[in-house]
């Protein structure tokens, strides 16, 4: 026995396909995506728990998805570009690559260990000195997800490293634990 929306949908992709196409065209441009894109807003519609029991209110929810999926997808290819462009700008520069920080090659192979995002979220923090702010803003994520991945990495580079985590209010260092005998150097920050 089919169930209530399984009616509706056959209905819908059989009386209105064709012109829903066509709207999904004028708002992509492009027959092709158009149809993607309403594949799409159908199965989201329908995969959904909207409440809708006519033909009518059933074709506006995929209207508007058709729009806000195709908002989403400009928004997306907008943000690529820039992207491509930034990373291309950086691949005409010399580029100062870990070097240019002057990290020793245990913490390279270290970060190396760290997941993208933990090794993303220390770069930032504690090598670009960004804040926290700053730094969820540039990946796309939430201020919380930052503190936690960045925690979590200099956690693990602690471990790896021998290192001690010195903690302020808004920062966290790695310290290198002084062995007995060697000579203590103190850095200015």
């Amino acid at each position: 026995m089919a169930r209530p929306w399984e009616r509706l949908l056959e209905q819908l992709v059989h009386e209105r396909y064709g012109t829903l196409v066509g709207w999904a065209t004028l708002v992509c441009g492009s027959r092709e995506d158009a149809q993607d894109l309403l594949q799409d807003a159908l199965v989201a519609t329908f995969s959904s728990r909207a409440r809708f029991t006519t033909l009518p209110e059933a074709e506006q929810y995929v209207r508007r998805a058709v729009a806000t999926r195709s908002i989403d997808a400009a928004r997306r290819r907008g943000r690529e570009r820039v992207a491509i462009g930034t990373v291309a700008g950086y691949a005409a520069a010399p580029a100062p690559g870990v070097e240019g920080h002057h990290l020793p090659a245990d913490v390279v192979r270290a970060l190396a260990g760290l997941t993208q995002r933990e090794r993303a979220c220390v770069v930032l923090r504690h090598l670009e000195d960004l804040s926290v702010r700053e730094t969820a803003g540039l990946l796309g994520i939430s201020e919380g997800a930052v503190k936690r991945y960045t925690s979590d990495g200099v956690a693990q580079l602690d471990a790896v490293l021998g290192g001690v985590t010195v903690e302020s209010h808004d920062a966290m260092t790695v310290e290198p634990l002084r062995r007995a005998g060697a000579p203590t150097e103190v850095t200015e920050r």
